[in-house]
């Protein structure tokens, strides 16, 4: 049985059963309300005639013949005070008191003129010959058998009315559910190699409808998780590829001409092609545990102005004719983790100097709401407002330059993306806008305390 049978079949049954529940209660209080309604009328009736008669008496004018009114009151006695019978209907003539002697009441007895059950109603009347009683019984079959017929009726009719819930019940369950088979179906269907497939969306805005847009949501993700694999993959063979080409040129011309190279020039370009391919794979690492919501700061007191007065230094020391300022830049003191902090300066800091014509600039502020805010400016190009949100992306690079020499300004496309995945692991944001240099402004916003949300 699949899914969506077992679940007709688990609602038709417990539509079944909740419906079997709620006509039985009912019939069995349309039973008991009928038999009640039906004897009440019996019983108003009796009373009406014993009343009647009761009238007679007290008005002085003896006690009335007592002829049968209908074939449902089925004797009338007329009681002295000691209880002997001084009247009664010719069908109980001979026989004694039916009921006892007394004032007004009602009571259920079984009379020798038949074995059916009678209800009598006991009035009292005061005539000239003292205090008597006016009996009035009425038959209770008409009763009876009303009940027994629309009992029968309620017997036959609730198992067809049981039927037909359960097959409009497994009918509507099956219309509902037939967009879930549908649904199954098609996600069944896809691959990883057919994620370009949606599942078909329902009519209307149900539950099920909103499940298939979920669904189809979920798909757009993924698809677009493959594709960001893919070229992730793809760029990073790429770049790797660069280095190592390298490498085997450097290596083919030192065994081929001996004479052209030197040891100590092979080895110097074999070290710095493998600290290229060392730092890319540190970063695919590091993006990799980003990936997998592994990036877990170590937080504790960090001076920040510190981590920033360093990095200006690395830069004077590496990126020669730039005016590297640090003017901006007041003692600020917040939790974080030095180690990646310092990877998001060397990295935006690298950066600027990438593209910077003369001046990189560094600041520090902090907000009304304890936040931290780092700068890094330079007067170079800017980024275009189209672009500021790609440029955090992996392997981004908007110059489309692809050189590996350090003389070219080439960067491997990841860095702006490790910048990004670091501030996010401390809670934080990172932005580009325009500088006050002229070129770009990438801003960082980190809490300062344990606020991380």
């Amino acid at each position: 049985m699949g899914v969506s049978h077992g679940v007709r079949f688990r609602s038709t049954v417990a539509a079944v059963l909740v419906v079997a529940v709620g006509l039985i209660a009912g019939a069995v209080a349309l039973v008991a309300v009928l038999r009640a309604e039906l004897t009440d009328d019996v019983r108003q009736a009796a009373r009406a005639r014993a009343e009647q008669v009761a009238a007679v008496i007290e008005s002085g004018r003896g006690v009335p013949s007592l002829p049968v009114a209908d074939r449902d009151e089925q004797f009338i006695q007329v009681l002295d005070a000691d209880g002997a019978v001084v009247a009664a209907s010719a069908n109980v003539e001979e026989l004694p008191a039916l009921a006892r002697p007394g004032g007004d009441g009602e009571s259920r007895i079984t009379t020798p003129l038949d074995e059916d059950e009678f209800l009598v109603v006991a009035v009292a009347a005061d005539g000239p010959d003292g205090r008597g009683t006016v009996l009035v019984g009425r038959a209770l079959i008409a009763v009876a058998e009303s009940t027994r017929i629309v009992t029968r009726l309620l017997l036959m009719g609730l198992p067809l009315l049981l039927l037909l819930a359960a097959a409009a019940t497994w009918m509507a369950v099956g219309r509902a559910l037939a967009p879930v088979a549908a649904i199954r179906s098609e996600v069944d269907a896809i691959s990883s190699a057919q994620l370009h497939r949606r599942v078909p969306l329902p009519r209307g805005r149900d539950e099920i409808a909103r499940l298939a847009a979920t669904m189809n949501r979920m798909l757009d993700r993924l698809e677009r998780a493959q594709s960001a694999q893919r070229r992730f993959i793809s760029d990073a063979s790429h770049e790797l590829r660069s280095p190592v080409a390298t490498i085997r040129q450097y290596a083919e011309v030192a065994l081929a001409h001996p004479g052209r190279t030197t040891q100590e020039g092979l080895a110097a370009t074999v070290l710095a092609e493998d600290l290229r391919i060392q730092r890319l794979v540190d970063d695919l690492l590091l993006l990799a545990r980003a990936d997998e919501d592994a990036l877990r700061p170590h937080l504790q007191p960090v001076d920040l102005d510190d981590l920033v007065l360093d990095e200006a230094r690395r830069l004077r020391s590496t990126a020669a004719g730039l005016r590297i300022s640090t003017a901006g830049v007041p003692a600020v003191r917040l939790e974080a983790d030095a180690q990646g902090l310092r990877r998001v300066l060397r990295n935006l800091g690298d950066n600027a100097a990438r593209h910077a014509r003369s001046q990189v600039a560094f600041d520090l502020a902090e907000q009304e709401d304890g936040r931290i805010v780092l700068g890094v400016e330079d007067d170079g190009p800017g980024v275009p407002a189209g672009e500021r949100e790609r440029i955090f992306e992996r392997f981004v690079r908007l110059d489309d330059a692809r050189s590996r020499r350090v003389e070219d300004g080439g960067g491997s496309g990841l860095g702006l993306a490790i910048v990004a995945e670091l501030v996010a692991a401390h809670g934080g944001t990172a932005t580009v806008s325009d500088g006050a240099l002229g070129g770009a402004r990438f801003e960082v916003v980190l809490p300062a305390g344990e606020d991380r949300t």
